[in-house]
């Protein structure tokens, strides 16, 4: 957004016209856009790789071109334009860029320590006024290591606490000096939410509400019904054709709840049980928002054709379990089983600083539970499970997730099948720029932090 049009939305809000109240510049408007600027690097082709396109699709022997930032062409004989930069893809693979849609790097960086814990503000159950991207702190170390394992997109989340945690945050994972320069253009928020353990026992160990789950779903209740009220009071004032009369007041909690009942902010669950899983839906339903995800779920697979129904992604673990009681009734099939329900959308997410490194080695963990009990899962299969549907439920997989042309050149190539144990990601490419090379220090990004650490040895 311009300064001009960050000025003009300024004056909107403080006037009293109708024109200036228009209810889409107070909530949908972000008023801290992205700065993100893709680093512009000569075209690459790989010759020869196995291709696992993010569509379903694997290619055998075939080639990737990236130009101008993007994936120009895959397939077999491609050209290499002039200045190309040329990769023997012999014996190696190539996959879309990995994204995690569940991350807290940045807000809970390393070093892990007390000054450094910006993911969770737990004054209330419902903080839905805050966002994650205003604690990004992009000097963490952990996006370097991220990126070394093959993640060019993640979303950052507040915490789980709350009801309402806030807003998250996609991010490319560049080098940057602030997270803007970081911000995914254009990608909607998310809004997390959490149901279960969390929220009662933080809030009911203070002898506050909710200290039960009868109390968790009279609390989203609440708000979304003053939400609702919020959006008639804007759609009241709005539809005055004199233009007359205050506005109402701006609420910043109010403002990203009526978004997210207006499907421009994606609504992503942390929840467990099936039973909840279930009620966060009808929830759903009563208030007319949609959920992209839910996260961790271990008992997803007892509601898979439900999710597949409607349309809802499970952003699951390979085999977390057991760590609470509402996680465990967990199975290792878990994301097997909701892969394959129709219209499934399975998601390998982190939730972990050391676990994203290695999101293609929990993947293969699922393929190696479902291949021992008679469920098969290709490689061409597995893949998306960390690329499309994931960028499917951040709302960006007109963009990235796959190896179309025209999608951003974001792309991994691993010395080998990359669902096994043994393999690197070799080059890491976002929007074309090689910012990772296995053999190349020289583009290996290390943050000011790590490198001001260094100097002081």
């Amino acid at each position: 957004m311009t300064r001009l049009a960050l000025a003009g939305l300024a004056v909107a809000l403080a006037c009293t016209s109708a024109a200036a109240a228009d209810r889409t510049s107070t909530r949908s408007i972000d008023a801290y856009p992205s700065t993100y600027r893709p680093i512009v690097e000569a075209p690459t082709l790989i010759r020869g790789a196995t291709v696992l396109t993010g569509t379903g699709e694997r290619l055998d022997g075939a080639d990737v071109l990236i130009e101008d930032g993007r994936i120009a062409g895959v397939g077999s004989g491609l050209r290499a334009p002039p200045g190309a930069r040329e990769i023997d893809g012999s014996g190696k693979w190539v996959t879309p860029g990995l994204i995690d849609v569940h991350s807290h790097l940045g807000v809970y960086p390393s070093p892990g320590v007390r000054a450094h814990s910006d993911g969770n503000e737990m004054i209330a159950p419902n903080t839905s006024q805050v966002w994650a991207e205003h604690a990004v702190w992009p000097q963490d170390p952990g996006f370097a290591t991220a990126l070394a394992g093959g993640v060019t997109t993640l979303q950052i989340l507040p915490g789980s606490a709350n009801l309402i945690g806030g807003r998250g945050v996609t991010l490319r994972n560049v080098p940057a000096l602030t997270y803007q320069a970081m911000k995914f253009p254009d990608a909607p928020h998310g809004l997390k939410m959490a149901c279960g353990e969390n929220p009662k026992r933080v809030y009911g160990g203070r002898n506050q509400a909710p200290m039960t789950r009868m109390g968790n779903m009279a609390g989203y209740r609440a708000a979304f019904a003053q939400a609702a009220e919020y959006r008639r009071a804007w759609d009241r004032h709005d539809g005055n054709s004199r233009g007359g009369g205050e506005p109402p007041k701006r609420d910043l909690q109010m403002d990203t709840l009526a978004a997210a009942m207006d499907g421009d902010i994606l609504v992503h669950v942390h929840c467990y049980r099936a039973d909840e899983m279930a009620n966060m839906l009808d929830l759903a339903n009563e208030f007319g928002f949609r959920i992209a995800a839910f996260h961790h779920g271990v008992e997803a697979y007892k509601l898979a054709d439900r999710l597949g129904e409607e349309g809802v992604c499970g952003a699951l673990w390979a085999d977390w379990w057991g760590f609470k009681m509402e996680a465990y009734d967990g199975i290792q099939e878990n994301i097997a089983i909701v892969d394959r329900a129709p219209g499934g959308c399975a998601i390998v997410h982190s939730d972990s600083d050391e676990g994203i490194q290695r999101l293609n080695q929990e993947a293969a963990k699922v393929m190696g539970r479902a291949e021992r009990l008679g469920m098969p899962i290709p490689p061409e299969r597995a893949i998306t499970w960390l690329t499309s549907n994931a960028a499917r439920s951040l709302g960006v997989a007109d963009r990235t997730g796959t190896l179309e042309p025209g999608k951003m050149g974001d792309v991994v190539l691993w010395d080998r099948n990359p669902f096994s144990v043994y393999a690197h990601a070799e080059k890491v490419f976002v929007d074309g720029a090689l910012l990772y090379d296995r053999h190349d220090p020289a583009r290996q990004p290390v943050s000011d932090f790590i490198l001001g650490q260094e100097g002081i040895r």
